[in-house]
């Protein structure tokens, strides 16, 4: 099925895939947008929701920064924003009402605004207050649009110094490098030589659990959420070494038989113990969970990793959906709950 490409063009309607094999340029793209922050600062604080806060959990692995940073997922911000404290708002649609709401609140605590969006009412309240605005390119999913706003935080955050020297250019040369990655994975590959495919295909009917060590949770967290929105299929994320003091325990018992897939990104850059842990932990629940699918990412650097991690979720999921019988990007019942939630 995921050889035929005539099912493919039916089924990915608005070409998923090729959004997925372009997102190398989104890392390589300029915004024209000048930075200039009046008290210095001490903190950062992202508000975002979903696809949109996705990015921002990158920044704990790469480039990471030299201040205290948190994003704030819902209507309200932590208690210390305040007159130095870059705020971030971040919103694909620029109309999420928790990221609206959440800036609101940050004005009055008199908190450096800057907005990244691809529109709505986000952009229209930064201009009309003259805000720095990263303005996102719009078309596409919030979920494929991560790598535009990892370009943005670097645009943002190293004029300021809250990030190393060389972060933009580093991420210019990973994108160079990962359009070659992704060409293993086009719908022109067949099955047998695609790594997307062949994963996509086992995964077929199981709900799906994500693993990896910290650096690499933020891809782990993509496969997570393209999981859900792209195939419309179940799963959720956790990460070592956190996994080994509770969830570890789960699945030592019920149920016996267990609808689950399981799948493991495991980099050699992460610390030596949780690289050891995901080994003797596999050991320990021989038999009692299904056998890992084991991601060894491709790169020599985290970045690298991060980026080749992301992208193959990115296509892993569009063909689970294409094997599931439904459309990867449409995301109707969330468009439903908007709307209900306006009644």
């Amino acid at each position: 099925m995921l050889d035929d490409l005539k099912y493919i063009h039916e089924r990915d309607a608005q070409d998923a895939l090729g959004v997925a094999a372009k997102q190398w340029k989104q890392l390589a793209y300029i915004f024209d947008t000048q930075i200039s922050v009046g008290d210095p600062v001490l903190n950062v604080v992202l508000a975002g929701m979903g696809g949109s806060a996705l990015p921002g959990v990158f920044l704990g692995s790469w480039p990471t920064l030299n201040v205290p940073f948190e994003i704030a997922r819902g209507y309200s911000v932590p208690t210390y924003v305040g007159e130095k404290t870059l705020f971030i708002s971040s919103s694909y649609s620029g109309n999420t009402e928790e990221t609206l709401t959440a800036l609101h609140e940050a004005e009055q605590r008199g908190a450096q605004i800057v907005v990244i969006a691809a529109g709505g009412q986000l952009a229209d309240h930064a201009r009309d207050n003259n805000y720095p605005l990263f303005e996102i390119p719009s078309g596409i999913q919030p979920r494929m649009s991560s790598f535009y706003f990892l370009a943005a935080f670097v645009q943002l955050l190293q004029p300021l110094g809250l990030i190393g020297e060389g972060r933009q250019t580093e991420l210019a040369e990973a994108a160079a490098w990962l359009e070659k990655q992704a060409d293993s994975w086009g719908a022109d590959v067949p099955a047998k030589d695609n790594q997307a495919k062949t994963i996509a295909q086992e995964l077929m009917g199981k709900t799906v659990i994500m693993y990896s060590g910290p650096l690499l949770f933020p891809a782990a967290n993509k496969w997570k959420i393209c999981f859900n929105e792209n195939a419309k299929n179940l799963a959720w994320v956790n990460q070592y070494p956190e996994f080994n003091h509770n969830e570890f325990i789960g699945w030592s018992s019920h149920p016996v038989d267990k609808p689950f897939a399981v799948v493991e990104i495991r980099s050699n850059l992460e610390n030596e113990r949780v690289q050891k842990r995901f080994e003797v932990s596999e050991r320990l629940l021989s038999g009692k969970r299904p056998e890992p699918f084991i991601i060894r990412p491709e790169g020599d650097t985290i970045l690298q990793q991060l980026l080749w991690s992301s992208v193959l979720g990115d296509f892993t999921s569009i063909y689970l959906a294409l094997l599931n019988g439904v459309n990867p990007t449409p995301v109707d019942l969330v468009e439903k709950l908007k709307t209900a939630l306006n009644d």
